[in-house]
């Protein structure tokens, strides 16, 4: 297109071979497109220029979303494009178009009216008043998939369009769209291996896998080579804390459909948020076995609302509430609500509704322990595969922070859309203990507290000590 500064659009850019069929779709007025392109295929590329051509098309807001504000700013906004040595926004954007750029917001207001910036999904809260006629959802398979959820019926009200774009990273919600997407006929879906662009040569893949190996070892770097080169979503996700678990009830036929007891009381565990996802599992424990029945996660809503979601489940389900765990951070008193805590509002709504079941404060570990629970409790379990679907993506995506400095996975969990799930199953962890039988076993949580120094007094740590070294002796003797 050309403007009236007759500057054509897109400026100096013309799409690779492979790129034109999602370009000559958005160009005939295509608005939904899933693209599962390998590594460096150009995906953010195209849709820059596409931005470009729309917000002159159509006066309205725009918007490039990835996972996390800071990361946006690092791959889009002040990225250069190493072919040119200019900046990708000023590529798509000529300044001649401009009004206004704002570094400090990542954002840019055209000379005809149009806006466009740079977001990320981990606060799209923010956005919330703004009504968007595109975006686009970049690597979408770590994104907070609630940001979709959010923007999706703003953008069909106001017509507008949206694209997702990533590599895979296991079974997740983007592997979800691009299946739902296929199943549409208006909709686009590709996936693009090397196989089909012919990006690389040989060479530079066989290179590439090599430094990823030497990098992460042999499996799991071929792992992420398969992953990013050849668009697998079945390769292991870098850093997974879980994922081996969730692959070892898969094989033992633990996560299916089934049928719950109306009989054995549910119990909840639960990650609280603010401004993101509040994220509640649903458990029924067995005489050796603890059945996963539901999940929930959603953000924005006060404790009214989710003393509704309790009741509409009791229905819907047919189930009675034992206890519901909350995390510790329930138990300090807000500003809302005069003053009362989580779990006080809790409390008083179970006087209003005693079928709510208790409220009660889990047991505090630090996270590493947590985790450690998390991991120990997964072998007595079983999942509802569809009621749980999204919250056991969640757990299979969770993962370790990788450090570029130290070439290593980092002890910390990434702060992620899976976060909130993770800290909720840890919640339901610490938080169980199976009926006593003959040999009754110790709750999980008190193994781990008395194995934890932080939970022994010097005297019995020394007492210990003395007992080893005792021990030790006699078997020298």
């Amino acid at each position: 297109m050309t403007n009236s500064l007759d500057i054509s659009l897109p400026y100096h850019w013309s799409p690779r071979p492979y790129q034109q069929r999602l370009w000559r779709y958005l160009q005939h007025g295509g608005t939904r497109a899933v693209a599962c392109w390998h590594r460096r295929a150009g995906k953010d590329e195209v849709c820059l220029h596409h931005a470009a051509c729309a917000a002159h098309e159509r006066v309205g807001n725009y918007a490039h979303m990835l996972p996390e504000y800071a990361q946006a700013r690092k791959a889009i906004w002040t990225a250069v494009n190493p072919h040119t040595g200019r900046r990708r926004i000023d590529e798509a954007f000529p300044e001649a178009l401009r009004a206004n750029t704002n570094d400090h917001e990542m954002s840019i207001r055209f000379t005809n009216g149009s806006t466009w910036q740079v977001v990320g999904s981990d606060n799209y809260n923010s956005l919330m008043g703004t009504s968007f006629a595109g975006i686009v959802l970049s690597e979408y398979a770590l994104a907070n998939p609630s940001a979709w959820a959010y923007f999706s019926p703003i953008l069909r009200e106001n017509n507008g369009w949206a694209l997702f774009i990533s590599t895979p990273r296991g079974h997740n919600h983007f592997e979800s769209i691009l299946k739902a997407a296929r199943a549409e006929s208006t909709w686009f879906a590709e996936i693009l291996t090397v196989e089909e662009t012919q990006a690389f040569q040989q060479h530079q893949l066989q290179e590439e896998l090599r430094i990823l190996q030497e990098t992460h070892g042999e499996l799991y770097g071929t792992s992420l080579w398969k992953q990013e080169y050849w668009c697998s979503f079945d390769a292991a996700i870098p850093g997974s804390i879980w994922g081996d678990c969730l692959d070892s009830l898969h094989l033992n036929n633990k996560i299916i459909d089934f049928t719950h007891s109306s009989d054995i009381p549910v119990d909840t565990g639960w990650d609280l948020g603010r401004t993101d996802d509040t994220a509640i599992w649903f458990r029924q424990m067995h005489t050796r076995q603890m059945d996963v029945i539901d999940f929930h996660a959603s953000n924005g809503k006060d404790i009214d609302w989710y003393v509704q979601l309790l009741l509409e489940k009791a229905a819907q389900l047919n189930i009675t509430y034992g206890t519901h765990w909350l995390p510790h951070d329930a138990r300090p008193r807000t500003l809302a609500a005069g003053g009362k805590s989580i779990l006080q509002q809790f409390l008083d709504a179970a006087k209003k509704y005693p079928y709510l079941g208790r409220f009660c404060i889990a047991p505090r570990l630090d996270r590493q322990e947590g985790i450690q629970a998390g991991r120990k409790t997964f072998p007595y379990c079983r999942f509802h595969a569809t009621r749980c679907n999204k919250g056991i993506q969640a757990l299979r995506a969770y993962h370790r922070s990788w450090s570029d400095e130290k070439k290593m996975f980092l002890d910390v969990p990434e702060h992620d859309s899976s976060s909130h799930p993770a800290d909720a199953w840890r919640t339901l962890a610490v938080s169980w203990k199976f009926a006593k039988t003959d040999q009754p076993e110790a709750p999980l949580v008190d193994k781990m507290l008395a194995a934890s120094v932080q939970h022994q007094t010097f005297g019995e740590i020394k007492m210990k000590h003395f007992e080893k070294r005792r021990l030790i002796r006699i078997a020298n003797d």
